[in-house]
């Protein structure tokens, strides 16, 4: 109801008064002149004023505990509350009830304008939040992790479970492009957390140094260009979901601080005096080992059986190609949808080019690969040629091209032999090699960051000039998170 009001005032003479007034105003007013009637109307009969203005002591009770009983129900509105006489342990639950404002009687009318118009605006604020929560829950709910495969319905079974329960840590695992961001916001938004923020972070993404400030927060003075007080990202995260993406590229000292946090429930702003409480659920993924990476001592062993309180595997997309006849038209039907096309028809060949082909970059590179087709379709009917997979058949290593260099030249076969990946660890493992294993050389000669480089040495297992492990065909995309 746009504009609604609800007075509730025992004086018969004063509540018409403020009902004529906000009427000329352009609100739709409603008068109640007991706490019974108000609650009739609000309980009984959920009517939902954007604003309710009441006075505090009305004959048959406290307003107050009416306004519990709004509050319990979840009805949304603001509430001013008037009072003949200024109260301290009144003002005080009222403020803890949510109360807008607490004003003392008598209150001139441009004064009470002025108030409610306020509150209006945070109710509408209020609405609009809700609609948002209520239209990420049905974009979230279990039913998005589509597929009928037998893997895919037991994995969505599972995080259907997850989601009934207030589990204080888990990790996803999986290979790259999987769904494992999907996932955790499923998780959160079909959760008991789902009216709480969800604040997520790519580990891999920021500095160590920019991390930390990032998800501890800081005081003004803290460190240099610290101009101001930074509310962190897990006291952002407080009473709902921290997601935290590529957790194994966080440096250790940084996890030895994040695992306290979860021990302690309190977290401490750099340069701060006192810890702050927080309630956080966290949510890890990796689409490295994280087991090998502790044995490896590249992960505190101590932290990863914190988090792994329960572990979700996401299962790669050549496991669950019988779900692509779900998977493509969701998507041809999203991206229609945004292009303003109108592809309607998928011949069986796309589909027989899809079940033939490896997927390394899995549910992220059917995504990219329906998005080029649909932008690029000229009429009704899915394109295949715009598809791009080669000939669509994984490729036999004996009869693949290999990579090679010659002089200042280096050649990559584009014949579906090489995932981006894997190029992009051949390119690296090339430079480095070329210069002596010099990381500042290497990122000079590829137009670079040595921090860039660096990440991606550590990424690609390329240390002491020694790569740890090639990359298959099969795995490649799987070093980056999905």
């Amino acid at each position: 109801m746009g504009n609604s009001l609800l007075i509730i005032e025992d004086d018969a003479a004063f509540g018409e008064e403020l009902a004529r007034h906000f009427t000329t105003k352009g609100w739709d007013v409603e008068h109640a002149t007991t706490l019974g009637e108000a609650r009739r109307r609000l309980l009984e009969e959920c009517l939902e004023p954007q604003v309710t203005l009441a006075d505090m002591s009305l004959p048959d009770g406290n307003v107050l505990d009416l306004l519990d009983a709004v509050r319990a129900a979840k009805i949304a509105g603001e509430w001013i509350l008037l009072t003949g006489y200024g109260g301290v342990s009144d003002s005080v639950r009222a403020l803890r009830l949510g109360a807008y404002d607490f004003l003392e009687k008598p209150c001139a009318l441009t004064r009470l304008e002025l108030v409610v118009s306020g509150a209006r605006r945070a109710a509408m604020a209020q609405r609009r939040l809700s609609r948002e929560s209520r239209d990420r829950r049905r974009r979230y709910g279990v039913e998005s992790y589509i597929g009928h495969s037998e893997i895919t319905r037991a994995t969505r079974e599972m995080i259907a479970r997850l989601a009934e329960v207030p589990f204080s840590a888990l990790v996803i695992g999986g290979e790259t492009g999987v769904g494992k961001g999907l996932v955790a916001r499923i998780l959160h938004h079909a959760g008991p957390r789902a009216d709480g923020p969800m604040i997520e972070v790519n580990c891999a993404a920021l500095p160590r140094e920019l991390l930390e400030s990032e998800l501890f927060g800081h005081e003004s003075g803290a460190f240099t260009g610290a101009k101001g007080r930074h509310r962190g990202y897990l006291e952002q995260a407080n009473e709902g979901t921290l997601f935290l993406d590529e957790i194994a590229e966080m440096d250790l000292d940084l996890q030895t601080k994040l695992l306290t946090v979860l021990e302690d429930h309190r977290v401490r702003r750099l340069g701060a005096e006192k810890a702050i409480d927080v309630d956080v659920q966290v949510i890890a993924a990796s689409n490295r080992n994280l087991e090998q990476r502790v044995r490896d001592g590249d992960f505190r062993s101590d932290l990863y059986h914190r988090l792994s309180v329960f572990r979700l595997d996401l299962p790669p997309l050549r496991e669950r190609l019988d779900d692509l006849h779900e998977l493509v038209p969701t998507l041809v039907d999203e991206y229609n949808a945004r292009s303003g096309n109108r592809v309607r028809e998928i011949p069986e060949a796309v589909y027989e080019r899809m079940r033939a082909y490896s997927w390394p970059g899995n549910v992220r590179e059917l995504r990219n690969v329906v998005e080029r087709a649909v932008l690029l379709a000229r009429g009704e009917c899915f394109p295949i040629e715009w598809m791009q997979l080669g000939s669509g058949l994984v490729p036999d290593p004996e009869d693949a091209p290999a990579p090679g260099v010659d002089g200042d030249l280096l050649t990559i076969p584009l014949d579906g032999s090489m995932a981006l990946d894997e190029m992009d660890s051949y390119i690296i493992r090339t430079a480095l090699e070329r210069s002596g294993y010099n990381v500042t050389a290497a990122a000079r000669a590829l137009g670079t960051t040595r921090e860039t480089l660096r990440y991606r040495i550590q990424k690609y297992g390329l240390k002491d000039g020694e790569p740890r492990g090639a990359v298959s065909a099969n795995t490649a995309g799987a070093e980056e998170n999905g």
